[in-house]
């Protein structure tokens, strides 16, 4: 009996042994697997940037070019006034992320701690927000901004329909303002579950002091809800900066980093051969496969400084969405 016992014994280990070096086996491939299709498409954007037009014919080159080159990058810079478009569009995100914060805190906070009638009601249309598509509302938004008006004292005063608010930053700024911007259904959401989630005591507290709403808000909620506003504050950054649809609804004109990488195979094709010193012949055009790698090029260019970001922020992120409870 003594000797069966440590035989079942011996062939259990062995099989919870084999099970785990199984599952080892399955979850390295996974992640290798993730890590290759996040991975590969990164290092064919930095190929194509160095890689010389001589090699673009060579069938033995793929992602380790033969000839080396900077001048896919001085090139996609030149077309797409990569400067200029990142400066606007990191004035933009920056400005967008800050009242998105600050509004839909605000908004969260209400939803969690004040009880006001249709509290529920509007609520529910908040969450809708985030299923209904921002296309559906694309043609009453561009209206408005078109003839912009508050309560008709524009053409009160003026005696015309309306501010033409298109090709300015106006229309993305009010809208993020008044919690209506870019996903701020999602982080009024955000903000509410984790106001709903901090104890009430604190600002009863704070009330016996003789603080009221406002300041309980600012003093006491605000600074215990750093994961939180960390967490939205990232979104709202990333999600401005790689925007293309209130871009090219609002500011089409507008020289933004996702409107000119829109423009980019289009603007190539025209202004290459100028670049390259063949002049303004009609007859000379810009090779297609060359294009393509200046296309490549100005798609790295522009995710540059989201790489950049994140490998100083990872930390905070990862931290902050574990504390604000967003899973999946």
């Amino acid at each position: 009996m003594t000797e069966l016992t440590r035989n079942g014994a011996v062939v259990y280990r062995l099989k919870r042994k084999s099970l785990g070096w199984l599952w080892a086996f399955v979850r390295a491939v996974l992640i290798i697997g993730v890590s290759f299709t996040i991975i590969y498409p990164l290092l064919r954007y930095i190929s194509a940037s160095v890689k010389d037009p001589a090699d673009i014919y060579n069938p033995i080159v793929y992602l380790v070019p033969v000839h080396y080159t900077l001048d896919n990058l001085k090139y996609a810079i030149g077309i797409m006034k990569y400067w200029l478009a990142l400066k606007n569009t990191l004035v933009l995100s920056v400005s967008t992320m800050v009242l998105q914060v600050v509004s839909c805190a605000l908004a969260g906070y209400g939803f969690a701690r004040f009880r006001f009638p249709g509290r529920n009601v509007l609520f529910a249309l908040v969450v809708l927000t985030i299923l209904i598509p921002a296309s559906t509302l694309m043609l009453p938004m561009y209206l408005h901004f078109r003839t912009f008006d508050v309560l008709g004292v524009v053409k009160l005063i003026r005696g015309t329909d309306g501010v033409n608010l298109l090709n300015t930053y106006w229309p993305i700024l009010i809208l993020s303002a008044t919690a209506n911007g870019l996903k701020s259904g999602l982080y009024v959401y955000i903000f509410r579950q984790f106001f709903r989630g901090l104890p009430k005591e604190i600002e009863e507290a704070a009330l016996i002091d003789g603080a009221g709403g406002f300041r309980t808000f600012y003093r006491i909620m605000l600074p215990n809800s750093i994961p939180s506003l960390v967490t939205v504050a990232l979104f709202a950054f990333v999600w401005q900066y790689n925007d293309t649809y209130y871009a090219s609804l609002f500011m089409p004109n507008v020289t933004l980093l996702s409107n000119k990488v829109a423009a980019l195979p289009a603007e190539a094709s025209l202004y290459l051969p100028t670049l390259m010193g063949f002049g303004l012949n009609p007859a000379q055009r810009a090779d297609p496969n060359h294009v393509a790698l200046i296309v490549d090029t100005g798609i790295l260019l522009a995710i540059l400084p989201l790489i950049v970001l994140y490998l100083f922020v990872q930390r905070y992120f990862v931290e902050s969405v574990e504390r604000t409870g967003i899973v999946g």
